[in-house]
């Protein structure tokens, strides 16, 4: 006697969301050497689901602080964003207040190291 096998199919469908916001205040300058991006104060790092809203979240950080991309990739939704410390916290409020409230995301809490 046979016995029909079933198959399962799982999808990963992601919600409009930031997965990850936390802010590193003064790195070790080798990490700023390792990623390739010019030293300062503090890095920011993001993810956010769909990832093209990194475009929007670049976009709202150079506008909210006087803060710099460090990297943008639309395709894995990672955003690091550089600057002071004050600075770089005033970006990442107002890139999850923006999601937040006027598209309807569901914002992760800022950590901080």
């Amino acid at each position: 006697m046979s016995e029909e096998k079933k198959r399962f199919i799982q999808e990963f469908v992601p919600g409009k969301q930031i997965t990850l916001s936390h802010l590193i205040a003064n790195p070790d300058a080798e990490m700023f050497k390792m990623l390739g991006i010019q030293k300062a104060g503090a890095l920011g790092i993001m993810t956010c689901t769909p990832s093209e809203t990194v475009i929007i979240a670049g976009d709202l950080a150079t506008k909210a602080a006087n803060v710099n991309i460090g990297f943008l990739d639309r395709f894995t939704g990672s955003l690091v964003i550089v600057g002071n410390i004050s600075e770089v916290d005033m970006a990442m409020n107002e890139i999850n207040r923006f999601l937040a409230e006027i598209l309807g995301y569901t914002p992760a809490t800022i950590t901080k190291s």
